[in-house]
């Protein structure tokens, strides 16, 4: 597939360079109907192209697209994404149908005469309400979401603070108390990799892990802070996404829908991960099994590729056994 993307994007370089050389030997020829009609038919022939190309891309490169949202606040950005997606498409395929198409029906020709039309304000109204409208329903529906992600005013909700440096992550779970005790870089020494104050008398019970566990179905409340340099905390599968601003603490919150191993058994990952698993055979590399994934979506320096952290979505009783095991910043910080 790259192979034949990179041959299509040679074929139009040089068929573009061709053109561009022919146009250089048009200068003062003038365009007679014969050269209008044979323009308006290649225009017709792209349109068809143009389609077939179209169609081709909504079907084969579907498989680069993400499964469906992993987390219950992330079904909201999937269908504002496919709103958006299916009204800029509709739209899209009349206009170019148009465009291709009034260009081969009013082509030039020495027997017609342009029309000049001054305005209309009927028309004019319409090509700006009506999309004024949908651009107000869509941003109203894109601010709902964004204060439902920001929504995290939740006694019950897992605290848990992800710390990310150059070039790595690390995770504080907030303990038996669910309140995560204040940390700061002027903290920093030793073993105290992520400067929790531990004269806070809160961060006694955190739990510093270097992998995310989460509880299906229970809120998850994340705090996001940064050592160095701006990093985005991206995590595809659950559609949440927060920049890590040294300085500053910043938050969101989600509900995962999903664990890790019912996801893997859903028919759309499987046959992701058997393509995956396609090309990685053939270049000798180990099986891929799916796994969610917290990235860094910010290009914050030359190890960015490697900053990842696997998260596991479980059942409740599976995630109070792990974090039961997980050693508190007091028996571990001295």
């Amino acid at each position: 597939m790259l192979a034949l993307f990179y041959i299509f994007i040679g074929v139009a370089v040089g068929v573009s360079v061709w053109q561009i050389t022919r146009i250089l030997d048009f200068r003062g020829v003038i365009a007679n109907d014969e050269d209008n009609a044979k323009q308006g038919k290649y225009a017709l022939y792209f349109m068809v192209f143009f389609y077939a190309m179209m169609i081709y891309c909504l079907i084969a490169m579907n498989v680069i697209m993400l499964p469906e949202s992993a987390s219950i606040e992330g079904e909201h950005d999937d269908r504002l994404f496919n709103i958006t997606f299916w009204l800029i498409g509709i739209v899209q395929f009349i206009m170019q149908f148009l465009i291709f198409f009034f260009t081969f029906k009013y082509r030039g020709n020495k027997n017609n005469k342009a029309k000049f039309y001054a305005d209309s304000h009927k028309l004019e109204m319409i090509w700006t309400i009506i999309p004024a409208v949908v651009l107000v329903v869509l941003i109203g529906y894109g601010l709902w979401q964004w204060n439902n992600v920001m929504d995290i005013d939740d006694d019950e909700a897992v605290v848990i603070e992800v710390y990310a440096y150059q070039w790595g992550w690390h995770a504080r779970y907030a303990g038996e108390d669910n309140t995560l005790g204040t940390g700061n870089v002027n903290y920093i020494k030793g073993i105290n990799t992520i400067g929790v104050d531990m004269s806070d008398v809160n961060s006694q019970d955190d739990q510093q892990v270097t992998e995310l566990y989460l509880p299906k179905g229970k809120k998850v409340h994340f705090k996001f802070r940064s050592q160095d340099v701006l990093h985005s905390a991206y995590m595809p599968h659950f559609r949440a996404q927060m920049n890590c601003v040294p300085g500053m603490v910043t938050e969101f919150g989600f509900t995962p829908k999903y664990t890790t191993e019912e996801m893997r058994m859903q028919s759309e990952v499987r046959e992701k991960t058997k393509g995956i698993n396609k090309i990685r055979a053939a270049k000798g590399e180990d099986l891929y099994e799916f796994d969610y994934v917290l990235l860094c979506n910010k290009i914050c320096g030359t190890s960015h590729y490697s900053m990842q952290m696997k998260i596991t979505v479980v059942e409740q009783d599976e995630y109070e056994a792990w974090i039961s095991e997980q050693p508190t910043l007091a028996t571990v910080i001295k």
